[in-house]
């Protein structure tokens, strides 16, 4: 345990592996799985059978579930139970999933039955290990002797230090699950060709390259993620697969070409809820900037203090309208008294 008695906790979309998860004491709440009228979950999944999914593809596209509440505050109390009080919640991006705001409601009420507790949010506006490194990096940082409040300023400030972009074979599975339209699906599918997706600064998928073949496009993915020039004393990065174990490989073998002294901290299948939405023959490069890895130039530098300005101000935002929000429930219960 950190001497400023802070958990760390996070959902199974993260995609934090059980050892990383056990070696820096990250509480993994699992995302649901429905499929069949059966229920599974993340966790249960990467224990059982990774790869049930892809084997189930055929017959029918699960669905997946957000948190679920009361898994939360179980994960939270129990955290209690072991001599925690702070907790810093850490979720995949809000606005393609409401297990942000399922977190910030669980934290909240953690809150409410332990005054001196004291919480934090995170909105990754990330997906997979490029939300779960967040939490690594938290971690590690609270076991230094890091408190509170320093974590929680240092995750702000690196917000848009996680650097993700995946390969996919197919589209299918994107258009299925909502996250691109059926006409951009089709017309990648009659094309042949296969994009370069990452999150924007929204928290929102975007195309960053449109490429055709695997092999072009696992090269390209590493010049995305990875260009010439970077400092890679200062740079973790994760490979992630989807049923896609060669060309994750491949991918390997030519990011430790290029930097042969870099800190690969994550390899890994993707969890089933991510899988779901991506299909089979993914590959997904993540990096981390730890501090100047990657060079900066004037304007980046100006984009990134407005990026911060804004971020700011968003947060301010939210904290006026929760406590506006409070002040309308509070105003409703005195009502009914």
């Amino acid at each position: 345990m950190n001497f400023s008695k802070t958990m760390v906790v996070c959902d199974s979309g993260c995609d934090i592996s059980a050892e990383l998860a056990a070696k820096y004491d990250i509480r993994i709440i699992s995302l649901g799985i429905n499929y069949r009228a059966k229920t599974f979950t993340d966790i249960q999944l990467e224990k059982d059978d990774p790869l049930y999914v892809y084997k189930h593809f055929k017959e029918e596209v699960p669905h997946t579930a957000s948190l679920n509440m009361a898994d939360v505050l179980d994960a939270l109390e129990k955290g209690y139970a072991d001599g925690y009080r702070n907790v810093i919640g850490i979720t995949i991006s809000g606005a393609m999933s409401s297990t942000f705001n399922v977190m910030r409601n669980a934290l909240d009420e953690y809150s409410d039955e332990h005054p001196e507790a004291r919480t934090f949010a995170f909105d990754t506006k990330n997906i997979s290990f490029g939300s779960g490194v967040f939490a690594v990096y938290a971690a590690l940082k609270l076991a230094q002797g890091a408190s509170f409040d320093n974590t929680v300023e240092s995750l702000k400030k690196k917000i848009y230090d996680s650097h993700l972009a995946f390969y996919m074979d197919t589209l299918d599975y994107l258009r299925k699950g909502g996250r691109i339209t059926p006409s951009v699906a089709l017309v990648g599918k009659l094309l042949g060709i296969k994009p370069i997706i990452s999150c924007n600064h929204e928290g929102t998928y975007y195309t960053v390259a449109k490429i055709r073949g695997m092999g072009r496009g696992v090269a390209h993915l590493v010049e995305c993620v990875l260009p010439q020039g970077l400092d890679d004393s200062n740079l973790w990065v994760a490979i992630l697969n989807g049923c896609g174990e060669e060309q994750a490989e491949r991918a390997k073998q030519l990011i430790l070409a290029r930097y042969p002294h870099v800190q690969i901290i994550e390899e890994k299948q993707i969890v089933s809820t991510m899988a779901i939405h991506t299909g089979p023959g993914l590959v997904g490069i993540i990096s981390f900037d730890l501090g100047g890895a990657y060079p900066k130039n004037p304007i980046r530098e100006s984009i990134d203090r407005m990026v911060d300005r804004n971020y700011a101000l968003g947060e301010k935002i939210s904290e006026q309208k929760e406590r506006f929000d409070r002040s309308l429930d509070n105003m409703k219960k005195n009502r009914e008294d």
